[in-house]
């Protein structure tokens, strides 16, 4: 079977991203010890050291009980995480009959290098956005947006469907999911926690007069210290699920152009995207699995996905495509309540005929494109891995 990507940077960056998510499990452990040393220190009067001791040992009997709950969990999202997600997006499975266009460019990038076929979804939502979701060859699926559909022509359709083939076949998504469900094990307790201490404090406090009086002992320190773990342990588990997208992005668009040797259709693609990609219902786990998440944090911190220009950049740069610029596109069109833009017509973005005239062959008969020694994605080697 025919392989693609740039083969040692994505086996350097699966090692790191096991490294990662054995990190944030570990993170489920601190929330443990910390919601244990805030129990111990509402319930016992006693010096710091003394608390710190009871939470450690409330931690070891806690340990087999917090790594079930954590596989409950985990099993229960590698069964159901597909359906919350379509909920969610409104993603329903199509057949080439209902969409041939998209299916048969799918399916003929998976031909060409002998991959699966994933599932085809459409969202009939009219943002620029597709994503890939799934943790095995049985679940894996692409979910475009009609939005999507409607702006881009068939080369560029390509090259974000090889972009997300890309996501599949290096491991991505299986590896975001799996970190979106630990952290959401952290989330979950972290919450709970802060709901048990008030209720706890209201009972303790509020409704006694005043509480227990001056804490002699560690108490105090020890709830201070405890919201402290929680609340890095709640920090550290952002950063880690960005640090585990960010730079797959680059890889993917690597992998995009190396299956259609065209990285203008990639770049033209992201400009057509760039701003245009906001799901409103869907939550940030779900952005974070997207071609583009136009939701960025303070300062850039902590968005999940490089800028477009970046990423441009990185394809004229080892990829030797050509950036169009940021593009305007014409507003969608007026049409009746429930009807849907159709591909053929271009929908709100133009003409179909002239996007048909403007699209590109497929794997149009060019030499393999040299992506190039360093920057983003790393060295690159041929054969398979």
């Amino acid at each position: 079977m025919a392989a693609y990507g740039l083969y040692s940077h994505i086996q350097s960056n699966r090692r790191r991203s096991v490294a990662l998510l054995i990190g944030l499990f570990f993170l489920v452990y601190v929330m443990v010890f910390a919601g244990a040393l805030l129990a111990e220190a509402l319930t016992v009067n006693a010096p710091l050291d003394y608390l710190v001791q009871a939470a450690l040992y409330d931690l070891i009997t806690a340990f087999p009980f917090a790594t079930a709950g954590a596989i409950v969990w985990m099993l229960i999202a590698y069964k159901f995480h597909q359906s919350m997600i379509d909920s969610i997006t409104g993603g329903r499975e199509v057949t080439r009959a209902e969409e041939p266009r998209l299916y048969n460019l799918l399916e003929n990038l998976c031909i060409s290098r002998g991959i699966t076929m994933p599932k085809l979804k459409i969202a009939d939502d009219e943002a620029l956005n597709t994503f890939a979701t799934g943790l095995n060859e049985e679940q894996y699926s692409i979910t475009v947006t009609r939005g999507l559909m409607n702006a881009l022509d068939d080369a560029e359709l390509e090259a974000v469907l090889g972009h997300e083939l890309t996501h599949i076949r290096n491991g991505d998504v299986r590896m975001l999911v799996i970190a979106v469900v630990i952290a959401g094990v952290i989330s979950f307790f972290g919450e709970m926690v802060f709901r048990l201490f008030f209720q706890n404090a209201y009972y303790r406090g509020f409704r006694r007069g005043g509480g227990d009086g001056d804490r002699r002992g560690g108490a105090g320190l020890a709830i201070i210290i405890a919201f402290l773990l929680i609340a890095v342990a709640w920090a550290l588990s952002i950063v880690i699920r960005f640090a585990l997208s960010r730079k797959r992005e680059y890889l993917a668009d690597a992998g995009s152009v190396e299956l259609t040797k065209n990285p203008d259709a990639m770049i033209s693609a992201l400009r057509k995207i760039e701003g245009r990609g906001e799901l409103a219902a869907a939550n940030s786990a779900v952005m974070e699995m997207c071609v583009d998440n136009p939701r960025e944090g303070f300062a850039d911190l902590f968005a999940t996905h490089p800028s477009v220009d970046s990423r441009v950049e990185a394809l004229i740069k080892f990829a030797g495509g050509h950036d169009p610029g940021p593009l305007v596109l014409a507003p969608p069109q007026e049409q009746e309540p429930g009807q849907l833009q159709s591909p053929a017509s271009g929908g709100p973005w133009g003409s179909g005929e002239q996007n048909k005239a403007e699209a590109k062959p497929f794997l149009p008969d060019q030499p393999p494109v040299d992506l190039g020694d360093g920057g983003p994605w790393g060295p690159r080697r041929s054969g398979p891995v």
